[in-house]
């Protein structure tokens, strides 16, 4: 019976030496998709496709003929990305299953072998190339014959969770903003009149996130050397540069043209935008060809729903006031006519009633320390940098210090929110009497979305010192010299600031709105004047003749042609206040405003005895009706939304070819459109919609009601969705 015994163990033995000689063959391959997506904070892109953050271990599951053995069974896995993968250039990598991971270098460890299946840890480097790659496995016994079978694929995208990774954001609060919010808002208008419009951002649409690699790999810079270009796909300042060029179509297949000459018949008014997607999935479904139109605001919101996409940290900012100063010398020139006219043929300087830029969080490894943060990106066409139509990144702790000699493009972004502006009357053919010097009316009321809330922040305090304090004029003249270099010695602009400013004014002049503007009545000023003492007149009364113009403001700063004149004579003496009423008729103006709905009304008064002139202004925005937008209390996914729209339209004139558009990810996939005909004077449209939300949180329903009198009604209703119910 021992014997017997005997024999049978060594059967066994014999079976189960065969078994571990027998080779190890790959039967099938879990990537465990959506619990390593949600743990990479990917899950919102879809739970189909492997989706992970760098930096950031993820599990895969290996299904074999046979348990693995580690020490006789070898597996060794190869990431690769980029057309033409190197391990010099960091689009290709080997590594072998080991027991613990070694350091910040793509490994595969922390395994578990469980009967026939392995599960195992990969890890990828927090400074890896990112973008879609091919993983395969070479499954090898001892110096035996090797195979390799392909495991897959997957996209790695920047970790801000991460603290090893250049663009780490150690802040919850600010990562749900920043990064997972897919909606928000654009800061338009004037300084006096911001309108918040909502945008859908929608970064996490399925298709986005390839359309964001389409945008890379059309870029100029992977046309000229693929593989150089990959290659640099781990470095955040690199990739935000590359896509700040390619947001505009001016040097390559951009995805948008931009469009600032009123004529939108050949493509879609700027205005007219709810949001990122429908441009991101036109420009992809029609072979990369630019989508028409876009303007600043329409640049920078597109830029942040492929930032936020790729894991950038990304936020959109609009600064009122915005100069693009043409010829580097922190001056920004207006000229005036006689009869108070904006000379905009003679303007190569501009004054933006707002510009709209982004912000993107990053580590300034090329920068000396301490200006890390945030970094001002601009993809608006304005001036080329190293060749492109691109701006940034520029720290905005530079900007605020004056260092303007820190890449990229920091003199640039410096002038747009800290120039000067001198305004100048024109006549005999040369500029002939500084009217104004403001050193304080460029970069105002700078302002984002503020966190967590739908109300606007204002970050102009970021951007510099307080304006006229000590520290901003230091700055600033430290910033001119570093600017005007050789140029400064005979720069009549320094010459300008050295002296101890204009005389003292005879007169006070201020224009003010006798009513509250709206569209489709006639406009009511009052001109308020008081005598003021002054050298050359420390007595007795003065008389003035003014001269009034009314223009159409266009978004960049460009006027039309004047659409009403007048003259006032004025005699003023000391104690006495004039009130003169002025009147801007609607037919003056009904078909002579541009899509912005503003006019400048500028006022030059001459003293009569001395010639010398004073300048007055007042911008007038004219407000569109309201939408007034309501749900059903209750948002649940794949249940019927039932929201309320209603329409007043307030205007003396009927809105002709009205049309609806409904957006918001996660609440309609893609866009509803509605043609709701015209809209008589003083009557008011319901509309009535069911939606089925798709997925749940907290959620946005942009409105758009577009007109041929009006372009851009606005609404929003922000609700939150809530996962299905079991019926």
């Amino acid at each position: 019976m021992a014997a017997e015994h005997v024999n049978h163990v060594k059967i066994l033995d014999c079976e189960a030496m065969q078994a571990i000689v027998a080779g190890l063959e790959l039967r099938s391959v879990d990537l465990q998709s959506p619990r390593n997506n949600k743990e990479h904070h990917t899950q919102e892109m879809g739970l189909k496709r492997l989706i992970v953050r760098r930096g950031q271990p993820f599990g895969l599951q290996l299904h074999f003929n046979r348990p693995f053995h580690f020490g006789t069974d070898y597996l060794t896995f190869v990431a690769e990305t980029g057309p033409v993968s190197m391990e010099l250039l960091g689009t290709r990598a080997t590594f072998s299953l080991t027991q613990a991971r070694k350091g910040n270098v793509w490994s595969a460890f922390d395994f578990t072998v469980d009967t026939n299946s392995l599960l195992v840890s990969l890890f990828t480097p927090a400074n890896a190339v990112i973008g879609p790659y091919t993983l395969k496995t070479e499954i090898s016994q001892g110096q035996g014959h090797s195979v390799v079978h392909p495991l897959g694929t997957f996209i790695l995208l920047f970790n801000p969770w991460n603290a090893e990774d250049d663009v780490y954001l150690p802040s919850e609060i600010l990562l749900q903003e920043y990064i997972m919010m897919d909606y928000g808002f654009v800061y338009k208008g004037h300084e006096r009149f911001i309108t918040a419009w909502p945008w859908n951002y929608g970064q996490f649409e399925e298709d986005i996130i390839d359309i964001c690699f389409e945008i890379l790999n059309k870029s100029l810079y992977f046309l000229e050397n693929p593989s150089r270009d990959y290659s640099q796909r781990n470095d955040p300042v690199y990739v935000c540069r590359v896509v700040s060029a390619m947001i505009n179509s001016n040097d390559d297949s951009g995805v948008l043209q931009g469009n600032w000459e009123e004529d939108y018949s050949q493509g879609v008014s700027p205005l007219e935008w709810n949001g990122s997607v429908a441009i991101l999935r036109q420009w992809s479904a029609r072979g990369r060809q630019p989508v028409k139109y876009g303007q600043c605001w329409v640049f920078a919101a597109v830029m942040c729903t492929v930032m936020r996409c790729l894991g950038v940290p990304t936020r959109v900012v609009s600064s009122f006031r915005s100069a693009h100063n043409m010829d580097g010398n922190l001056t920004i020139d207006t000229y005036y006519d006689q009869n108070a006219e904006i000379l905009s043929t003679r303007k190569r300087d501009k004054i933006w009633n707002f510009h709209v830029w982004n912000e993107c969080w990053m580590i300034r490894k090329d920068l000396p320390p301490g200006y890390n943060g945030w970094q001002v990106l601009d993809p608006t066409p304005q001036q080329t940098s190293s060749g492109l139509f691109c701006c940034g990144p520029a720290s905005v702790k530079a900007i605020r210090e004056g260092e303007v000699h820190l890449p990229y493009d920091t003199p640039f972004a410096y002038a747009e929110v800290n120039a000067d502006e001198v305004i100048w009357l024109f006549r005999d053919g040369q500029a002939q009497e500084i009217l104004v010097h403001n050193t304080s009316s460029i970069g105002k009321e700078i302002s984002t979305k503020m966190v967590g809330s739908d109300q606007r922040q204002n970050i102009t305090s970021s951007y510099k010192y307080p304006e006229g304090s000590p520290e901003e004029r230091s700055v600033f003249m430290k910033a001119s010299r570093k600017m005007l270099g050789p140029r400064r010695a005979s720069s009549p602009f320094l010459d300008l600031l050295g002296s101890r400013g204009s005389e003292a004014q005879p007169a006070q002049l201020q224009l003010h709105l006798a009513r509250t503007p709206e569209w489709g009545q006639d406009l009511m000023l009052k001109l308020h004047a008081r005598r003021m003492p002054d050298r050359v007149h420390p007595q007795g009364p003065i008389r003035l003749v003014v001269h009034f113009s009314a223009q159409a403001l266009l978004h960049q700063g460009d006027t039309q042609e004047p659409l009403w004149r007048q003259i006032v004579h004025l005699n003023l003496d000391f104690g006495k206040e004039i009130q003169w009423p002025l009147l801007l008729p609607y037919d003056n103006y009904r078909n002579k405003l541009t899509d912005e709905k503003l006019i400048r009304v500028s006022g030059i008064a001459k003293v009569e005895d001395t010639g010398r002139s004073m300048l007055v202004l007042k911008d007038i925005s004219l407000e569109p009706p309201h939408l007034s937008i309501e749900v059903s209390k209750r948002a649940e996914v794949g249940k019927a939304l039932r929201v309320h729209i209603t329409l007043t339209n307030t205007l003396m004139v009927a809105l002709s070819n009205c049309t609806m558009v409904l957006e918001g990810s996660g609440l309609i996939d893609g866009q509803i459109s509605k043609n709701i005909g015209t809209l008589a004077p003083g009557r008011t449209i319901q509309i009535q919609v069911d939606l089925y939300p798709i997925k749940t949180g907290p959620r946005q329903l942009q409105v758009l009601i577009s007109s041929n009198e009006i372009k851009e009604i606005k609404g929003y209703k922000d609700t939150f969705v809530a996962a299905s119910r079991a019926s």
